[in-house]
């Protein structure tokens, strides 16, 4: 397995501010494998479990050699999080490769409040009481309850891409819940970030909604640790 980066600008400056890890299986006979297929195995078989423990270490290690203020977004599953010992893989992972815990950003979708909501919460307030950051994906889509928003203190909460490719097309539901989920996080001291955003109208679109952060292929694909890295340096170089 391999981790792929995608780049999440700030929707002003349209700088990097991030990047979210993206697990990738390179099977030696199948060839690269979609996430949406081999994923769901792995959480049914619960080996979602050892491959998450990977990923944070992997992601942590590479983030090493970005600049300080860009963080790494690594997703974690209800299966993770129910783990008793979750929060001191996040210590292992921080201590052993010596990332800031302000860099690292830990991305649940509502789905782990489906479960055991109790000992989910509990998982991601240890995390933050490190210093680490927790974003809400997908919000919207799925099982939703404001009640949580208030319970958790999530730092982002991510604007599904189907909702951003509803506004693109005029969608007037697709706008009122954008705004909403604007004003709700701003209300709440929390940003958003767009996800999904293809074109430059698109970019422009979420820009005015007032969507804090942006990701999606406008502003880069999924890359290589090397090439995440490499971004920089070009940056470096225009600077000079």
């Amino acid at each position: 397995m391999v981790l792929h980066y995608q780049p999440v600008v700030d929707a002003h400056t349209e700088q990097v501010v991030s990047f979210e890890a993206l697990v990738r299986w390179n099977s030696e006979d199948h060839g690269f494998v979609s996430p949406g297929k081999f994923i769901p195995l792995a959480e049914d078989t619960r080996l979602i479990v050892p491959i998450g423990r990977w990923v944070m270490r992997k992601a942590c290690e590479e983030a090493r050699n970005w600049p300080e203020h860009v963080k790494v977004n690594v997703n974690v599953s209800p299966e993770q999080l129910l783990e008793p010992g979750f929060h001191a893989e996040v210590v292992q992972a921080l201590a052993a490769t010596g990332l800031r815990p302000e860099r690292l950003e830990v991305e649940v979708t509502e789905s782990i409040f489906l479960r055991d909501a109790s000992v989910a919460r509990n998982a991601l307030e240890q995390v933050m009481a490190l210093g680490c950051s927790v974003a809400l994906d997908d919000f919207g889509t799925g099982y939703s309850s404001l009640g949580y928003l208030r319970k958790l203190k999530f730092s982002t909460i991510k604007v599904d891409r189907t909702f951003v490719q509803g506004a693109a097309q005029g969608s007037a539901e697709s706008l009122a819940i954008i705004n909403a989920v604007v004003a709700m996080a701003k209300s709440l001291q929390m940003t958003t970030t767009a996800e999904g955003v293809e074109t430059g109208e698109e970019a422009e679109l979420i820009r005015n909604l007032g969507c804090d952060k942006i990701q999606g292929f406008y502003f880069g694909r999924p890359m290589t640790a090397a090439d995440a890295t490499s971004l920089f340096g070009v940056a470096r170089e225009r600077r000079a």
